[in-house]
């Protein structure tokens, strides 16, 4: 085994990894959310935008390394986690005066919890949008998104489902986007504090915007 594949194989490597893939997702979705969001503005300007991303070249290339970083993402924070349990079979006991407080909190002791669902939501999610069942096309012979977006969220339990999910977004990225910064080393006391809470603005931000999304397409598109 080579230096570099021991370092990366490591706990310390391991958490570098899983700060990188984590923040690459995390401008991913800054993306997503962005683009999505042009369906408050009208057909034209969604399918614009998603004509626009299609026919970028790059776009088969940067779709598998998408993939490949989510699932090295997945893979390394499953084999982190297991790896924790083995090392800790019992749960430590809380002593008074035994170092600061923890850093836990809801987010962060359900992140496997909350990842698990994130990975059926997507595999959802994309054979929803990115393979619909029927074959939906624009006067140009592209993929109508909005028209397909405005079929899918029309049911009230498909919306009920998405903004449950959005929600566990949220809480999943409330935690992952500090711990990626802290992974990669951004861990100074006069400016990490304001990095922690910037990802914390982003991550409501992120979340916020797929509910208000889903929630304008089921109320107001589509609706003369």
């Amino acid at each position: 085994m080579s230096s570099r594949s021991r370092v990366f194989s490591s706990s310390v490597g391991t958490k570098l990894l899983i700060g990188l893939t984590g923040l690459a997702l995390f401008v991913y979705l800054i993306i997503h959310v962005t683009g999505n969001s042009l369906v408050m503005v009208g057909p034209d300007a969604l399918n614009g935008f998603h004509e626009f991303m299609t026919d970028n070249p790059l776009l088969p290339a940067i779709e598998i390394g998408l993939l490949l970083v989510f699932l090295l993402h997945i893979y390394k924070t499953v084999a982190m986690y297991l790896g924790n349990q083995q090392a800790r079979p019992v749960k430590y006991q809380a002593k008074k005066g035994a170092g600061p407080p923890s850093r836990k909190n809801l987010a962060s002791s359900t992140m496997i919890v909350t990842g698990s669902w994130l990975v059926v939501f997507l595999i959802l999610h994309v054979r929803a949008f990115r393979f619909p069942p029927q074959h939906y096309e624009t006067a140009t012979g592209a993929m109508d998104l909005y028209r397909i977006e405005m079929e899918n969220l029309s049911n009230p339990l498909t919306v009920a489902f998405y903004v449950l999910s959005m929600l566990i977004v949220g809480s999943h990225l409330w935690h992952g986007a500090s711990s990626a910064l802290q992974s990669l080393g951004f861990d100074h006391p006069r400016w990490t504090p304001g990095l922690l809470a910037l990802g914390k603005v982003a991550s409501v931000v992120i979340a916020g915007g797929f509910i208000v999304i889903t929630l304008w397409v089921f109320l107001v598109g589509g609706r003369p």
